[in-house]
C-alpha cells in the first residue's frame, strides 16, 4: 500500500535553505533565466542531486494556484444570498468556478464545495480566502485540494 501524501504550507522563512534555492532554481528554468538544471543549480549554489532530490516536492505556493484547479471548502450559514456573495467574491476575483456542491442544510447550515480554475485571477489566493471569510454568513473557508 502506498502512503498518503502530506502537505503543508510553509513560510519560507521556516524552510531549510536548501527548499528555497531549489525553488529557485525550478523558477529560473521557467522563466528561461538557465537553460539547464546544470546551469540553474550553479547560480543558486546547490548540487545537481540535492535539486533532483526535492524538485517534485518543493513547490511556492503562488505557483500552486496557477497550476493546479482550486477545490475550497465553505461552511454556510443558511440564510438568502450567502451563497450568492461568495461566488460575487469569485467572479470579481476573476476565478473560473467548475463545480460547485452543497449539502442539504442542517442545524442552520449547508457544506459547499467549489471547485474553480484560478490561474486568471486578479488578485492572489490568499486575499481571495480573506475576501470569503470575512462575509456575513460564512462560518469557515478554506482549501480543501489544489
Amino acid at each position: 500500500m502506498s502512503k498518503a501524501v502530506k502537505y503543508y504550507i510553509v513560510a519560507a522563512e521556516a524552510l531549510p535553505e536548501i527548499f528555497i534555492k531549489v525553488a529557485e532554481a525550478k523558477r529560473m528554468m521557467q522563466t528561461g533565466e538557465a537553460d539547464t538544471v546544470g546551469a540553474a543549480t550553479k547560480r543558486v549554489g546547490i548540487s545537481r542531486s540535492a535539486f533532483y532530490k526535492y524538485k517534485d516536492s518543493v513547490q511556492p505556493f503562488n505557483d500552486m494556484k496557477s497550476e493546479h484547479i482550486i477545490t475550497f471548502y465553505a461552511m454556510l450559514k443558511d440564510t438568502s444570498g450567502v451563497l450568492s456573495r461568495v461566488l460575487s467574491v469569485f467572479a470579481a476575483s476573476g476565478a473560473n468556478i467548475l463545480t460547485i456542491n452543497q449539502s442539504i442544510p442542517t442545524n442552520g447550515c449547508a457544506a459547499v464545495t467549489i471547485s474553480a480554475e484560478t490561474s486568471d485571477m486578479a488578485e492572489s489566493l490568499e486575499q481571495l480566502l480573506t475576501d470569503v471569510g470575512a462575509l456575513n454568513g460564512v462560518i469557515k473557508f478554506e482549501i480543501l485540494a489544489g
